[in-house]
């Protein structure tokens, strides 16, 4: 009865109307902001005005059409954030397959009748999900390298092995500290040798071929991603930006809403963690999960195309960083929920719940990012499709 309570369908109800509400504001910034833009510059063109003075009649209105030599730049670091993409699509995946699974609970059993079977399934989803994270860094690297003499100072191996280790080092950093603790302490909490051997041998055997494969398949099999408008070869100056359009303001302010979206929903799964209640209503998390990769989305488009109107071209990791600061806010809100509904003193339990806060809103934070670079390109690629070149 806890976690069928009103307020759960309450809170569903209420992210489904910020959903609403957002695809109609990107649906507003498309149908009318962009194609305004467009239609003026068509119909600049169709009168002869020369280029000169059309780009600066469309400049007055939306930066970002001047920027068109340069939006398609590869980012800053394309190797961490190929390898942060990759990640975070491997998450995606990984979350989804184990709500499924726990959603087919007639046919296993429910999940929490054996012990460790989420763990369980946690560790095998992520091990099989591997081939994910190494096609997505793989191809997403792979389009900044379209020629054979381009390919000559394609680092693609370093882009591989920084995928394969990234979510596991922060992992085991952490893990192995707390472990640490609890060795210290003499509890059960404590990791055996042997399971860390089996953890181990699940990396070796499985996830990390798999990642060589996705990351090899990625790269021969994927579109090259030719940029629909052609790169300049010279880097356009940035202009400097009103504070509400800097990224430093853009990007904190993105993840409120995504946010506001579930934090009703990590109230139940942070009782279901650490209050020792079972958590069944897996469909909620479904539910959740569908409307926070919306909200996410929509939220992304919106910032990134704020970026853009600054004559900003930086928008891949302003998308992952405005989608990801999402778990930001999740990890300020496990801050308030320790404080003020749990009972938790000493160090071992201190420790324990803010090392697997961290790792869980980090997660969170690749997976936000994740898709809303997704959004926040199709959105891209549409504006400039549009947009006719001389």
């Amino acid at each position: 009865e806890f976690f069928e309570h009103q307020i759960h369908w309450f809170s569903v109800f209420n992210s489904f109307m910020m959903v609403v509400f957002l695809c109609g504001l990107v649906g507003l910034i498309l149908l009318r902001t962009l194609r305004h833009d467009l239609a003026r510059y068509a119909k600049e063109s169709e009168d002869g005005m020369d280029l000169e003075a059309s780009m600066q009649g469309i400049g007055e209105d939306s930066g970002w059409k001047q920027i068109h030599g340069d939006v398609f730049r590869a980012p800053v670091n394309l190797v961490m954030f190929s390898a942060l993409l990759g990640t975070g699509w491997q998450l995606l995946a990984l979350v989804l397959g184990v709500i499924l699974y726990a959603m087919a609970g007639w046919w296993h059993g429910a999940m929490y009748e054996d012990r460790g079977e989420l763990v369980s399934t946690f560790i095998v989803c992520y091990a099989l999900s591997s081939l994910i994270s190494g096609y997505v860094s793989g191809s997403f690297y792979r389009q900044y390298f379209t020629t054979p003499k381009s390919e000559q100072s394609s680092e693609w191996q370093k882009t591989m092995v920084y995928t394969i280790i990234l979510f596991p080092f922060i992992v085991c950093s952490v893990t192995s500290l707390l472990n640490g603790i609890a060795i210290y302490y003499d509890t059960i909490s404590a990791i055996s040798m042997v399971v860390i051997m089996k953890m181990l041998s699940i990396w070796i055997f499985v996830a990390l071929p798999l990642s060589v494969v996705g990351t090899v398949g990625g790269r021969h099999w994927s579109n090259k991603g030719e940029p629909i408008c052609r790169v300049n070869s010279i880097p356009r100056p940035i202009p400097a930006a009103s504070w509400w359009a800097d990224p430093s303001f853009i990007i904190p302010m993105t993840g409120v809403l995504p946010f506001g979206s579930i934090f009703i929903e990590m109230y139940f799964i942070f009782t279901a963690l650490w209050s020792y209640k079972f958590y069944y209503v897996y469909g909620f998390v479904l539910l959740v999960y569908a409307i926070l990769a919306m909200v996410t989305v929509c939220c992304t488009i919106v910032a990134v195309y704020c970026t853009l109107n600054t004559e900003n071209y930086h928008w891949q990791w302003t998308a992952f960083s405005a989608a990801g600061s999402t778990g930001g806010y999740v990890f300020l809100y496990s801050i308030y929920y320790f404080f003020y509904k749990t009972k938790m003193t000493g160090l071992l339990q201190v420790s324990f719940y803010f090392g697997y806060m961290f790792i869980f809103c980090v997660a969170l934070s690749m997976m936000c990012g994740a898709i809303g670079v997704w959004g926040a390109t199709l959105f891209v690629r549409k504006i400039y499709r549009n947009v006719k070149i001389d």
